[in-house]
């Protein structure tokens, strides 16, 4: 069985989605684009430990080709457009949309691996652990 903690699962995916350590709050989550800081600067709490993986990846192509391919299927007069306005009017939203949901994304991950005190054993996978 699961085992939530005291914080809440909405206020530690909140939390993360502003880029928050999810526990406290007030310190950073990340201290490069998607590079999550080892420790969060104000409480101390090991967020290495938290492993997102591939699933904000996942979920950030899902939410972003709803949002671009669905439109494009909807209006056929996009492909009807000549394709030097066609192709940069898909890609440039579909980049601008993926830059701008990651990191929210893979912060909401975190805080939802928090919440529901899911993490690895260890804090981190070692190179020599890998292949023994």
């Amino acid at each position: 069985m699961t085992q939530f903690r005291e914080d809440g699962v909405v206020r530690s995916m909140a939390r993360g989605f502003m880029g928050r350590c999810p526990r406290c709050g007030e310190g950073a989550l990340f201290w490069r684009y998607l590079k999550v800081n080892p420790a969060c600067p104000a409480c101390g709490h090991d967020l290495d430990r938290y492993p997102s993986d591939d699933g904000p990846a996942y979920f950030t192509i899902l939410i972003t080709g709803h949002m671009v391919v669905v439109p494009l299927l909807l209006f056929p007069a996009i492909w009807k457009a000549p394709l030097a306005i066609a192709i940069p009017g898909t890609l440039i939203p579909l980049c601008g949309f993926t830059l701008l949901f990651l990191p929210r994304v893979k912060g909401v991950v975190i805080g939802l691996l928090y919440a529901l005190n899911i993490h690895r054993g260890d804090g981190r996978l070692h190179t020599a652990d890998r292949y023994d």
